[in-house]
């Protein structure tokens, strides 16, 4: 069920709340769809799909028109207006024919699939010809996916390069789940930020100390335990014991956790001090008498990240060490760094039916050709090259489409849960196997892995 206190018919952009008064006359149906737009020369050819189940079990599932939140809406856009435009009668009809349950079909990609950009992700349209107008009143919220598909998507890329070191300096991908570990919770605006950034990387990650995004992959993706953390030091448990007992600081965590893996923040004063003279001298013994599954994680916590992360991938190499002996971290550049324009995330009208006949609409702006819209019913279908597009004007064979109904009438149709998502978001041999590395390679790891999006 949506959550109670939540007012739907707030949840939409105001002058949204006059669109049923612009339509044509007799309009029956509206139909609408979402995408990531290609964009020339942008860094990402392809996103995840992640995200969409939440919105529909929090905010649409169920009755979500009331008569009180009816009369909620009616004052408040009488007082934003200054002027009656609220359809009091319309959200009334939904009330009593629908039992307050939106009249809405979505059809979608499974989540966690991989699509090109330029493709249909989904599709929304009315189930009821008295409520045309719904679908497009619904784009506000369903447009707000940008946000977890884009975390997920720059999260697979960071998998993608960390899993090409891994495999280049061991021949194996042990352990890569757990390499980027997330470190955003305190970096986002807002808890549900947290909640739905933190659960998209988890699609790619077991790695994690955003509590939020556990949570959420527990509640909406049944998933019980996600992610995984250790105890960790930070620089207040550090710094507190004054700098000339560093040594002191770090022995005390040994000490306290003897067993299991152990993060220590490093680079309170010297990070260079703290691994040569402190670890790798005085505290050398105590390190290594722990045991195999008991590491020490030496954390450092300032430098450029994007150079420093490169350089040790490569200085590992040139030394003959693997990239198994390295994890990294990441904050907002991971789940604040970036916006709707990342990925170039549209919802647009693309069919409507009037007086009973079809009409495939579309938009053409003569000042950006980018932002051209797809014309009438849409379907996803793998082509005879193996390769996945979209299919316009309706042409499309039901059998193929790749697009299945997630919600209807109130109603969620397909519950995905977290390992069926995973499955469908892992990483393909090709983006595995190490390749030469180019400038323009190594370019684009850089801006992905500092935020440069």
């Amino acid at each position: 069920m949506a959550a109670q206190e939540f007012n739907f018919l707030l949840a939409t952009d105001s002058y949204k709340i006059t669109h049923y008064k612009q339509y044509p006359p007799n309009v029956s149906n509206i139909y609408s769809y979402f995408e990531c737009r290609c964009k020339k020369g942008s860094q990402f050819s392809e996103v995840v799909f992640f995200g969409l189940q939440y919105l529909l079990k929090k905010y649409l599932i169920g009755q979500v028109v009331t008569e009180e939140k009816i009369q909620e809406a009616k004052l408040f856009y009488q007082m934003h207006f200054k002027q009656d435009v609220f359809d009091e009668e319309s959200w009334r009809k939904i009330l009593e024919k629908h039992d307050g349950r939106l009249p809405i079909r979505i059809k979608a990609i499974p989540e966690g699939r991989i699509i090109p950009r330029g493709n249909v992700l989904f599709t929304v349209e009315n189930t009821d010809p008295d409520f045309y107008w719904l679908t497009n009143y619904i784009e506000t919220m369903l447009v707000q996916m940008w946000y977890p598909i884009t975390v997920a998507t720059i999260s697979r890329e960071f998998k993608k390069i960390l899993a090409k070191h891994l495999k280049a300096t061991s021949g194996s991908l042990e352990g890569l789940d757990l390499k980027l570990h997330d470190f955003g919770y305190r970096g986002v605006s807002s808890q549900e930020s947290a909640a739905l950034g933190g659960a998209a990387h988890l699609v790619n990650f077991c790695s994690t100390d955003t509590v939020a995004g556990l949570l959420m992959a527990q509640r909406y993706y049944s998933c019980p335990m996600a992610g995984f953390s250790i105890p960790a030091a930070e620089h207040s448990t550090i710094i507190s014991w004054g700098r000339s007992r560093e040594k002191e600081a770090f022995e005390r965590v040994l000490e306290q956790f003897s067993s299991g893996p152990v993060s220590v923040v490093s680079d309170s004063y010297d990070i260079f001090n703290a691994c040569k003279n402190i670890w790798g001298d005085k505290l050398k013994e105590r390190v290594m008498e722990r045991s195999q599954d008991s590491c020490l994680v030496i954390r450092p916590d300032s430098g450029d990240p994007a150079e420093t992360l490169i350089e040790i991938l490569q200085k590992l190499t040139d030394e003959g060490w693997s990239a198994e002996n390295v994890l990294f971290g990441c904050g907002s550049a991971l789940v604040q760094k970036l916006n709707r324009d990342t990925l170039n995330c549209a919802f647009k009208c693309s069919y409507v039916e009037s007086n009973g006949k079809g009409m495939d609409v579309y938009k053409q702006p003569v000042t950006d050709p980018s932002k051209g819209s797809k014309r009438g019913r849409l379907s996803l279908r793998r082509n005879s090259d193996g390769f996945l597009e979209t299919i316009e004007r309706g042409a499309g064979k039901p059998e193929e489409d790749l697009l299945v109904t997630v919600f209807e009438n109130g109603s969620l149709v397909r519950d995905y849960s977290l390992e069926e998502i995973r499955k469908n978001a892992r990483l393909r041999d090709e983006e595995v196997n190490p390749t030469l590395h180019n400038h323009e390679q190594e370019l684009l790891h850089n801006h992905i892995i500092n935020g440069l999006h």
